[in-house]
């Protein structure tokens, strides 16, 4: 399974904002009118982590989701405040429990020129849909079981869903389309671009930048946006600066005209009157390695570390003290299901019943005061991303502090998301890893929470848990908002078992300096406005 890990914008997280980020998410700051803006120019992006291979259904990374939104559209999008589907490559749509029926807008044309068809379309869904290309996004943003028809002559694709799947047009609103020259040659999207999106890559140097030009014929954006929007720039320049503090310090020099800031730094651009949208975020989500072998895979010693931690003060070190509790898994505006699955379902911390847990599970102290089981100690490997600069390194001390206390030696590792998404997708060495996963609907979350464990599936975490299972077929069988709360009662039965720990939320800040732009979970590349400094 290729890496994904489904976060917002920027620094924050392994994700993608699954709606928009997947223009399907909402919220964030509004791009300027066309007064007061510049025209043409360059805006450069920073970015924390390199997006590695471009293929954007092949990965699911934030930096590969951002940087994905320049050069492709999806089918259709959802609008920020209302939660509607709106136009996007198709002007027109319909859904009902078996089929999706869209139409393509006219005129629409890839960046070498080449029209797209809705068989070229019909062939993006069928290489997501083959379990053999391993995509994220089969049954992420494109349900499993689902087969698509195309007739050319009515621009029109007919997908036929093998089980309903109530929230699909939301997914859809997140799956990057991929021109007849890039399905041709995957190996060339993993340095090169082939989508009918606003701009279009003209240079890639992996680990410094990449640069992308407008396309100055593009009109079937999100909601009928164009390239010929007054203060739109030609150019767009994504760097990677994966410290916090130099970029930090690149905006404000006039090095960068926007990046994504969450720890102590963000205080300082706050108040140097900079530009700022915001979007809510999950940014502290604690994850267990199930898979055989591994010291977590054990119930006991999974909850064990979970009441031994103090969720409450982790938030606050996690978040430099702008955040709150997490109350749900899908947080991404406009949220699907809103409520709270958390607080009701959150183990309570109790570092004594974890230290009386672990005794029960055969765990003795030693005299070196770490535990062990059969000559085995407790010990764990721990990850999490660099992007929540010294916030992120405070908090993970403190749960390192944490748990030595009930006699668990843990080893923390901060890795940027390349190597972290690499290693819980692939090598599989860790136990507990804090991964970020900013969804806007529960069943987006489905793959990562239950089926095959990778490298087979994107079940990174190896969570088997039946009653979840059955909880999500009970759900996926109500429409829409009528499941929510079947949905919610889904993901507190995974949270009071300790299957996954969300404890900690905020709202995303992207700052900007001789740029406005709207950030629904990614920054949304037509809503980009140059103005004076």
């Amino acid at each position: 399974m290729k890496p994904v890990v489904l976060a917002t914008a920027g620094r924050f997280g392994l994700s993608a904002c699954l709606v928009v980020a997947l223009a399907a998410c909402g919220g964030g700051g509004s791009a300027p009118g066309a007064a007061g803006v510049v025209e043409g120019g360059t805006f450069t992006l920073g970015m924390s982590s390199d997006p590695g291979s471009l293929d954007p259904q092949l990965g699911a990374g934030t930096s590969l989701f951002t940087v994905t939104q320049f050069a492709y559209d999806p089918l259709v999008s959802v609008d920020g405040d209302t939660g509607e589907i709106r136009s996007a490559l198709a002007t027109s749509w319909e859904a009902d429990a078996t089929t999706v029926r869209l139409t393509l807008a006219e005129g629409i044309t890839c960046s070498d020129g080449t029209p797209l068809t809705a068989s070229a379309v019909a062939d993006n869904l069928a290489f997501v849909g083959d379990p053999a290309n391993q995509s994220p996004f089969l049954g992420t943003f494109y349900p499993v079981g689902a087969t698509a028809q195309a007739d050319d002559a009515t621009r029109t694709v007919t997908i036929t869903l093998a089980a309903p799947a109530p929230f699909v047009l939301n997914g859809l609103a997140n799956l990057p389309i991929v021109c007849p020259s890039g399905m041709a040659d995957r190996a060339g999207l993993r340095t090169a671009t082939a989508g009918t999106g606003p701009f279009a890559l003209t240079e890639a140097a992996p680990g410094d930048r990449y640069t992308y030009a407008k396309r100055p014929d593009y009109t079937w954006g999100p909601g009928g946006a164009t390239t010929a929007t007054p203060g739109l720039p030609d150019t767009v320049v994504v760097k990677v600066v994966e410290n916090e503090t130099t970029a930090a310090n690149l905006l404000l020099s006039g090095g960068l005209n926007a990046t994504q800031v969450a720890g102590p730094d963000s205080e300082r651009l706050a108040g140097s009157g900079l530009f700022v949208a915001e979007t809510p975020a999950i940014v502290g989500e604690q994850w267990y390695n199930h898979a055989g072998g591994r010291v977590t895979d054990d119930p006991a010693v999974r909850m064990a570390l979970t009441r031994a931690l103090d969720l409450a003060e982790l938030q606050k070190v996690i978040t430099a003290g702008r955040g709150s509790p997490a109350t749900t898994l899908a947080t991404n505006e406009p949220v699907a299901c809103p409520g709270d699955s958390v607080s009701r379902a959150l183990p309570s911390t109790d570092p004594a019943a974890a230290g009386a847990l672990l005794d029960q599970a055969g765990w003795t102290v030693g005299a070196d005061g770490v535990r062990s089981k059969d000559g085995r100690p407790l010990a764990l490997t721990f990850l999490y991303q660099n992007n929540l600069g010294s916030s992120g390194d405070a908090a993970a001390e403190l749960a390192v502090q944490q748990w030595k206390a009930i006699g668990v030696a843990a080893t923390a590792q901060s890795q940027n998301e390349t190597t972290l998404t690499g290693t819980i997708f692939g090598a599989g060495d860790w136990d507990v890893a804090w991964v970020s996963l900013n969804v806007s609907s529960p069943d987006q979350l489905v793959p990562f929470l239950s089926g095959p464990p990778a490298p087979d599936g994107t079940n990174f975490a190896a969570i088997s848990d039946p009653e979840y299972d059955a909880a999500v077929a009970a759900a996926s069988a109500l429409t829409g908002a009528e499941g929510c709360s079947a949905w919610l009662d889904a993901e507190a039965g995974l949270i009071a078992e300790a299957d996954i720990v969300p404890f900690a939320a905020t709202s995303a800040r992207t700052f900007g300096k001789g740029a406005e732009f709207a950030t629904p979970g990614q920054l949304v590349p037509t809503s980009i406005r140059m103005t004076a400094e």
